[in-house]
């Protein structure tokens, strides 16, 4: 039996961190919520998630600068990052270093959808 693809959910919103996280559980991830941007850069160093649900507004470091170490380290490169944020203006401006940006409220059918379409082959 192969091991579940693993999603860092980067959310300072603890309830909906919670339910980013129930939802990616749902389609078989394994995750890992991250409450604020220094635990996420902390952990980036060194673990290579499947999947990203990140927020641009976070504690300490925001999600563009989070975004922006992803895809300028080679080992995190090709992670799929889902950005999820009110700020449709500053959304707009990353579709091209994120995989979908998600605006708040994100329903569980869509972050589903999404998710499920981003899961890795089995390995």
């Amino acid at each position: 039996m192969s091991a579940k693809p693993v999603a860092f959910v980067i959310e300072d919103d603890s309830r909906l961190a919670k339910i980013f996280a129930h939802t990616l559980k749902s389609v078989d991830f394994e995750v890992e919520v991250l409450a604020d941007g220094r635990q996420a850069m902390e952990r980036l160093e060194t673990a290579r998630p499947d999947l990203i649900l990140l927020d641009l507004h976070l504690p300490f470091v925001s999600g563009d600068q989070i975004l922006h170490y992803i895809r300028s380290e080679e080992r995190l490169r090709s992670v799929r990052v889902i950005i999820a944020s009110a700020d449709g203006v500053l959304g707009e401006n990353l579709p091209d270093r994120a995989d979908t940006v998600l605006l708040k409220p994100i329903s569980v059918a869509q972050l589903q959808r999404i998710a499920e379409r981003f899961k890795p082959a089995e390995k």
